[in-house]
């Protein structure tokens, strides 16, 4: 099997993170000068400049109090400079299709750009919601320059989090399984998808969330390609699937449709002519779908 060509969205960040930066107080210290850079977000939207790329100010125009994130080394300009992010008053709760301006402005983003804002927004989003111990319940503080938070009472460590999701395709025969879930626009159809739970295998979980939605049983799971997913901070994780037959029992508490389409019918579908509508380029079940026709 062919990985996919298209690079995948929110992936590639042009920045060096710069791991061996975040442990050493005084190095981080030292890289908060005038050369800095803050990244510009409103209520965690990115604020892009006259040339169509993320805006950044320098670190003056921070809140006052704010925590800053230490995002990486910036050297595409040929210098080298440290960037950050301004951790927002709160988290953003809002469902992920709740903005379209958000999804207007990343759209316009090109790739690298993206995936840089990706990263800040998912470490920021984690800090808004973190201020306090999961163990004792006491203020936490920021540590390893954005990488860690630390308990200031019990000494418990947290670390950002990312939660394992598989979004997966299933053939029969040629045909492709999609589904829309409940809320969705009409004649909205994409890739289904479920939280990996604790003591599951990536296969486990194909298996069990497609059985779960649809009544089917798939075998020989294979992984395609990865993404993570700022929403608030997911790594999807892409497979392919056969299923044994194609006789749906629809969960309806999740679910509102769920369908078998050809070839042709997925064909039309992401060139715009189709029985539905696909999801947008950024999201990794459009890539699955585009690598499934090149097979």
């Amino acid at each position: 099997m062919t990985l996919p060509s298209a690079p995948i969205a929110f992936s590639g960040s042009p920045i060096d993170r710069a791991d061996n930066l975040r442990a050493d107080p005084d190095a981080l210290a030292g890289l908060m000068n005038w050369k800095a850079r803050l990244l510009t977000l409103e209520e965690m939207m990115p604020e892009l400049d006259d040339t169509g790329r993320l805006g950044w100010g320098t670190l003056a125009d921070a809140p006052e109090d704010a925590e800053l994130v230490f995002l990486g080394i910036d050297r595409r300009d040929g210098g080298e400079k440290a960037c950050f992010a301004a951790v927002p008053p709160r988290g953003d709760a809002s469902p992920r299709m709740a903005n379209p301006r958000l999804w207007q402005l990343m759209a316009t983003l090109e790739p690298g750009e993206l995936a840089l804002y990706g990263g800040a927004r998912s470490l920021i989003d984690w800090h808004a919601r973190h201020r306090f111990c999961a163990a004792c319940g006491a203020g936490t503080h920021i540590a390893k320059g954005g990488w860690q938070r630390n308990c200031e009472s019990c000494g418990a460590q947290h670390f950002p989090r990312t939660d394992p999701v598989t979004i997966m395709l299933a053939e029969y025969e040629g045909r492709l399984m999609l589904g829309r879930g409940k809320g969705w626009p009409e004649r909205s159809f994409s890739a289904l998808a479920g939280f990996v739970e604790p003591g599951e295998t990536i296969e486990e979980a194909v298996a069990r969330e497609v059985f779960e939605e649809s009544g089917v049983r798939v075998r020989d799971v294979t992984y395609i390609a990865s993404q993570p997913w700022p929403f608030p901070s997911q790594l999807m994780i892409g497979c392919h699937s056969h299923a044994d037959d194609d006789a749906l029992t629809i969960d309806e508490t999740e679910m509102a449709e769920i369908e078998w389409f050809t070839r042709d019918e997925v064909a039309a579908s992401l060139a715009g002519d189709g029985p539905f509508r696909t999801p947008p380029p950024h999201a990794i079940a459009h890539t699955l779908m585009k690598w499934w026709l090149d097979q």
